[in-house]
């Protein structure tokens, strides 16, 4: 039979069938093509699963083929590839300006893996009830890059109930993938929208700011309103892997508008003359932090440059 991987602890995965949850575990070993990936299966797959009789569990024996997915690499030192999340609708990225504070670098890197899979992304910028008058001038800087970009932007508090509606209206009949770091207030805005699902909230360590991890592993979560939310695990770091340098300003849509009026048709937007990326960040009409991140992204130590394409 078919089924729905609604959740993964490693070894074991939740698959929703037409009629019920049955616990599976893999036949033998799988490898997909051209993949370093640990977990060949993540939420969101639909595979095909034969019952065990007898044992009251199933065995996953294929793999349907993927729309798409959000795959990273988790250490700066690792070449182990992680896949967070398959067949996704939309993502919604969460993010704060404080307690704990999210760098824009870490929302780019996560925009050019999505961007680079053609998924849809939303960025939510939480916990406003928190922010004083710097942080709110900081939160406008975030608000008009993004949007430059071309990207929605919503920025919500569960305290003051705000923007709670613009977000429901987002997961409505959506298959949503819900990502950031631990400590950004996912869990609590969920429980908000669809309160049956009761996930654990997180807090915030007073010494460092920093969110303390209450989702070990990714799971998926049917909504009364219709759709699915997938929860992960709060993510430290988003290493990228999978696709090449010179493919990096493509998945950076500002910049992507402005490369055929490039001098060269390979250009970098580094040291090459006449060129217009360049030419935007000097008269303002480009960001010059998401420029300085692109940048960053070409030398990090994180990245691992692939000469494969899924």
């Amino acid at each position: 039979m078919d089924g729905l991987v609604i959740k993964s602890t490693g070894s074991w995965f939740s698959v929703e069938t037409d009629t019920d949850i049955v616990e599976c575990k893999l036949k033998g070993k799988f490898k997909i093509a051209g993949s370093k990936a640990t977990n060949p299966v993540a939420v969101g797959d639909y595979v095909t699963l034969e019952l065990v009789e007898n044992d009251n569990i199933g065995v996953i024996t294929d793999i349907k083929p993927r729309t798409n997915y959000i795959i990273r690499k988790a250490t700066k030192l690792s070449k182990v590839e992680q896949i967070i999340a398959a067949n996704i609708d939309r993502c919604i990225i969460i993010a704060t300006i404080k307690m704990p504070r999210t760098s824009s670098g870490f929302i780019d890197r996560f925009l050019v893996t999505a961007e680079a899979y053609h998924i849809p992304t939303v960025i939510v910028f939480n916990k406003t009830d928190l922010y004083d008058d710097e942080d709110n001038t900081r939160l406008q800087e975030l608000i008009d890059i993004y949007t430059a970009a071309g990207y929605p932007v919503i920025a919500t508090s569960v305290v003051n109930n705000t923007g709670i509606d613009d977000i429901r209206s987002l997961l409505k009949d959506k298959i949503s993938l819900i990502a950031g770091h631990s400590g950004v207030g996912k869990s609590a805005l969920i429980d908000l929208i669809e309160p049956g699902l009761n996930l654990k909230t997180g807090h915030i360590s007073a010494v460092h700011e920093k969110g303390k991890h209450t989702t070990t592993y990714a799971s998926m979560h049917k909504l009364s309103m219709g759709g699915y939310i997938i929860d992960t695990p709060g993510i430290k770091e988003f290493g990228l892997t999978g696709f090449e340098r010179k493919e990096i300003a493509e998945r950076f849509p500002e910049m992507r508008l402005l490369q055929c009026d490039c001098r060269f048709n390979n250009c970098t937007h580094t040291n090459e003359p006449g060129c217009a990326v360049k030419k935007a960040v000097n008269e303002g009409r480009l960001s010059s932090e998401r420029y300085g991140n692109y940048l960053k992204i070409l030398t990090d130590e994180y990245f691992d440059e692939t000469d494969y394409n899924d």
